[in-house]
Formats: structure tokens, sequence, C-alpha cells
């Protein structure tokens, strides 16, 4: 799973959220690493839309424009949750050689 997919799926976990608040949200998860671009995000969300991994929740008319929100469904909550379980895995894995190693990796 690419990073910004396991970044958008994230955001969607802490409950539903229209697009800016995704993108704010995934920068806020990131510490400021990963900076969606609209483009970007709606490209990814329909993919994964398409996907079944979210889905619309509802839409409002804010400053007359249109806010679309977008949930977490079921199988992207197992999604990002397996995802999740095997970043964990390997970093796990990693951190216990570099302790084996003193910290430092061999050369």
């Amino acid at each position: 799973m690419q990073e910004t997919t396991f970044l958008i799926l994230t955001a969607l976990a802490g409950g539903s959220r229209h697009g800016y608040g995704i993108i704010i949200d995934v920068e806020e998860i990131s510490t400021g690493r990963v900076r969606l671009r609209a483009g970007t995000l709606y490209t990814a969300l329909d993919r994964l839309q398409s996907d079944g991994l979210v889905e619309p929740d509802r839409e409002e008319i804010v400053d007359n424009r249109l806010r679309r929100y977008y949930r977490l469904t079921a199988t992207g909550a197992r999604r990002l949750a397996e995802e999740a379980e095997r970043l964990r895995s390997n970093a796990h894995a990693a951190t216990s050689r570099l302790d084996l190693n003193g910290g430092v990796a061999a050369t």
C-alpha cells in the first residue's frame, strides 16, 4: 500500500472527513512530511472508492460551495489494520536487527 493511501485511510479511521479536512489531517499525521494537493487527493479518493475502501458519507453546502464527506468502509478498515500490522512487524524486525548490531548498521 502506498504511503498516501495509508495516510488517507488513517485520516478517515478517525471519522468522516471532507477533502480539505483529509488534507489537513494527513499533514498532521505525517508531522508535515506529506502535503497532499487537491488533485492528488481526489484521484486517490476515486480509486479508493472504486476499490470499496471508502465511500461518500454526506454532502453539505458551506459558503455556497459543495463539501462532500467520505468515510472508511468495513473493508477499508480491515485493509488499514492489515497494513498497520505489516508495517509494525517490519519496523520491529528492523529495530531488532539494529539492536543486535549495537544500533549501527553493519558495513
